[in-house]
């Protein structure tokens, strides 16, 4: 928990804490709309056809949707904790790392 606390600037134990469940309710909350958003747009496991690349079609555009719900749901959930700063720094330095920094320049 000491490395943790080092490697991200936490002061407090109680904020990790925070910190993690922050992340946990987010991953969840992430997979729980994603499936509804994909049912919205017309895409649903039921309605692709029944052959082997379906699942992996379906399953990818899943984990595609999921990852922009996750970033957005990140900042909101933090803040909603009182760690948006935390969470901010956190969503800048994760985007610039996979090539989206010039959005927050």
């Amino acid at each position: 928990m000491n490395k943790l606390k080092k490697r991200w600037g936490i002061e407090s134990s109680f904020q990790l804490i925070i910190i993690l469940i922050v992340f946990s309710i987010t991953g969840s909350a992430a997979v729980f709309i994603a499936k509804p958003f994909l049912e919205w747009v017309g895409l649903e496991r039921s309605n692709l056809p029944d052959t082997w690349w379906s699942g992996w079609v379906y399953w990818t555009l899943r984990i595609m949707v999921i990852f922009p719900i996750y970033q957005i749901l990140l900042v909101v959930f933090g803040g909603l904790f009182g760690q948006f700063k935390f969470f901010w720094n956190f969503e800048k330095k994760m985007l610039s790392r996979i090539g989206l920094g010039f959005l927050f320049k």
